[in-house]
């Protein structure tokens, strides 16, 4: 009745309000649109759900358990040929008293019939494993899954540690400046002024081994390159118009850092943190070969690697080989798509569309 009564009179009908598209939702529109990103994306998910499985204890639960021969090859290569160097028991002289040379001598048969017995209630042990089998027999399949859940879950982690921490004081030092941002320029060039892999090895030394020692080694010794980045983010950004304006209309300190600027450096913050996370999982394998990182009684891609190193000498490939390529998938994948995040979240390109 009312819209009868506007046209009659000549009166447009009201309108109903737009509400303008937010930060994120714009992001997210943008980054349906790159396809390298979203199969990235897909990806890492895929990688995320095969960790949740194997920390739920429904994948490569038995890691550990020797169900093949040493070594065992790849099934796609097939049993290994018995090795004709190799001298057969039965082809020694019979009539050779060997207690002369070896006081045990008359013992051997009787602990190797022993050992028979004892080995014959145990599961025959597979010739061949999916991906192989490393110098004890334990499937290097289970092994690289159960290396990604740890491996990423340190990297991520203490990525994650290292990006709120040198965020937080980033945007600190830039958006108060003054003697805030001294007393975190000095605390930057302590840290600074030690070589990384020396810090890294002296929070190792102090701390002990252990998954959560290694996350926040790398976390608290990992954010100085982001807080550099974040402080010139937070510097340029809190004199322009639209944080002015906010500030106008009575937001707070808080507000204007974290709910205007922040999202505006998102796409700096997420670089960084795919650098780090990158950076975190070599920084992991020189830590586990080294002996400071994961702990023996666990699996990691640089505990895998440090093991392929022997096994390589005598031929044996596939537990390096599976270990790299689970390491540069994933890598892989993960940068692209905080690349493809990062355009997506980046100002300069909002005005282009």
């Amino acid at each position: 009745m009312n819209a009868v009564v506007q046209q009659a009179v000549g009166a447009a009908p009201t309108a109903a309000p737009v509400r303008s598209e937010g930060v994120w939702q714009a992001a997210w529109r943008r980054f349906k649109g790159d396809k390298v990103g979203l199969v990235a994306m897909v990806v890492v998910a895929l990688f995320l759900a095969l960790i949740a499985l194997s920390a739920a204890g429904l994948v490569a639960r038995g890691w550990q358990n020797e169900v093949g021969v040493p070594n065992a090859p790849p099934t796609v290569m097939g049993p290994r040929a018995a090795d004709p160097n190799q001298p057969r028991a039965e082809s020694l002289a019979p009539n050779v008293d060997l207690s002369d040379v070896d006081p045990l001598a008359p013992r051997y048969a009787e602990w190797a019939e022993k050992a028979k017995q004892y080995h014959a209630v145990e599961a025959p042990k597979a010739e061949t494993l999916p991906l192989g089998g490393d110098r004890l027999g334990r499937n290097v399949l289970d092994k690289a899954i159960k290396g990604t859940q740890i491996s990423v879950f340190v990297g991520v982690l203490a990525a994650v540690v290292a990006t709120l921490v040198g965020t937080l004081l980033g945007a600190f030092a830039g958006f108060f400046g003054g003697k805030v941002d001294d007393f975190l320029e000095w605390l930057y060039n302590v840290f600074t002024a030690i070589p990384d892999i020396l810090l890294i090895f002296a929070f190792a030394a102090v701390l002990g081994r252990g998954i959560d020692t290694v996350v926040l080694i790398l976390g608290l010794t990992g954010w100085t390159g982001l807080y550099r980045q974040v402080r010139a983010e937070f510097m340029k950004h809190r004199m322009r118009e639209y944080v002015r304006a906010a500030e106008a209309i009575g937001a707070s300190a808080m507000s204007r850092m974290f709910r205007h600027i922040l999202p505006n450096v998102s796409h700096v913050i997420l670089v960084r943190m795919s650098l780090m996370v990158v950076g975190f999982i070599k920084s992991e394998v020189i830590l586990s070969y080294l002996g400071l990182g994961v702990p023996v009684d666990q699996v990691s891609w640089g505990t895998m690697l440090a093991e392929a190193q022997s096994e390589l000498i005598l031929g044996y490939w596939w537990q390096l080989a599976a270990a790299t390529v689970f390491m540069a998938v994933f890598v892989t994948a993960f940068s692209l798509m905080a690349d493809a995040w990062r355009d997506a979240l980046d100002p300069k390109l909002r005005g282009l569309e």
